[in-house]
């Protein structure tokens, strides 16, 4: 009997084309004979679809042709039901609605805000469904990337200094906080928005006026806003984590190649040829012309973040090297990383259908896990005669 995988992908996100180009990268990896799997593209209206239709690239040019071939579908909301139900005209729970797959468990694809932040974790949480990779807490604080170097350097992981601030204080402080920035920061920084992943949003400020610009810029796409020092002399160096967070294993070293001062959105997916191949494309070294002992320590760090954010499944860490003194700050992790950074463990002697194995092995060992812990007690207070003073029939 084959074990039915859903792989979610698509999303309310900035990140959406480049979630479709990593789950048909991982759909194609899964071993046919082990799984049956079950693609769910989520619209950008945020709408489910499943079908064969969504297996070809191709046909995700003209997506208003696409989700009217495809069956559109949903899940309860209600825990231990793994059907995934077709949506009838009638609406979702009209009665003729029928069962278009029992899954077994889900691995999400999905990138950056609505769906990589531990909102869509939440949801397969609450149904209960087992699932590949970071839990709601992990993702949310992964993403977060004022968060998660809040942890980070609370616990002694090494992150570069910043100032954040929100939206709404732009607008009311602006003055004092470029005062702020300018004090403890200096120039250059770079300027981003807290809880997006893929580049998306990120400037690079020189002075006042670019700093003005790039914090306009930013607070386009989120309300959190984050300053950071600029490291000059920049060397990025990714690694990936795969298993959970007491007991993980980190990939090789690579360092990918970029165009400018930082790695950008075109670095990262159209790796100059344009294709849509996701992070595959981009230009990397790998391994990393790293001194053994550099690429060491740097995978201590991957892991120590991974242990750190409690992160599960596969993740990828980001790093800078400063070359002007040989500092090692973390960046940032992605607990969904693009292609799911098959190509760091196919480097480190896993092969994709591997990683897919361990992946789902990981989903369902957590599950078992969980439900070993103590939710609920099976002792009803009301029927014991409790209750909440000031409550309509309760104890005065």
């Amino acid at each position: 009997m084959k074990t039915n995988i859903a792989v979610f992908f698509g999303g309310r996100s900035v990140e959406h084309e480049i979630s479709v180009i990593s789950a048909l990268q991982a759909i194609n990896a899964f071993d046919s004979d082990k799984y049956e799997v079950v693609p769910i593209y989520i619209s950008k209206q945020g709408r489910w679809y499943t079908g064969p239709e969504l297996l070809d690239l191709k046909n995700y040019k003209d997506l208003k042709a696409l989700t009217h071939k495809a069956t559109e579908v949903y899940m309860r909301p209600e825990y231990g039901d793994f059907n995934l139900y077709k949506a009838a005209s009638g609406g979702f729970f009209s009665k003729g609605n029928q069962v278009v797959a029992e899954l077994h468990a889900a691995v999400p694809v999905l990138h950056g805000t609505n769906v990589e932040d531990g909102i869509f974790q939440g949801v397969l949480e609450t149904i209960g469904l087992p699932f590949a990779g970071c839990n709601t807490l992990s993702s949310a604080n992964g993403m977060d990337k004022i968060t998660m170097k809040m942890i980070l350097r609370a616990n002694g992981v090494p992150v570069v200094d910043y100032v954040w601030f929100t939206d709404k204080q732009w607008f009311s402080q602006r003055d004092a906080l470029v005062e702020k920035i300018e004090k403890e920061l200096g120039y250059p920084v770079i300027v981003k928005p807290a809880n997006l992943g893929s580049s998306v949003g990120i400037s690079k400020a020189a002075d006042r006026d670019e700093l003005l610009k790039a914090i306009d810029n930013a607070e386009r796409f989120s309300q959190r806003i984050i300053v950071e020092k600029m490291v000059v002399k920049l060397k990025e160096i990714n690694c990936s984590v795969l298993g959970e967070a007491d007991e993980c294993e980190a990939s090789v070293c690579e360092e990918p190649v970029k165009t400018g001062d930082f790695l950008s959105y075109e670095d990262k997916y159209m790796g100059g040829s344009k294709s849509a191949k996701g992070m595959q494309a981009s230009e990397r070294r790998i391994p990393a012309d790293l001194p053994s002992e550099v690429s060491e320590r740097i995978r201590k760090m991957a892991k120590e973040t991974f242990r750190v954010l409690s992160c599960h499944g596969v993740s990828r860490i980001d790093v800078m090297i400063d070359e002007a003194d040989g500092s090692i700050y973390v960046n940032e992790i992605n607990t969904i990383p693009g292609s799911l950074s098959f190509y760091l463990w196919e480097a480190s002697g896993v092969k994709f259908p591997q990683l897919m194995d361990r992946l789902v092995a990981l989903a369902l060992k957590r599950k078992r896990e969980a439900d070993r812990k103590t939710f609920t007690y099976d002792q009803n207070i009301f029927a014991l005669g409790g209750g909440v003073k000031g409550a309509k029939g309760g104890k005065k």
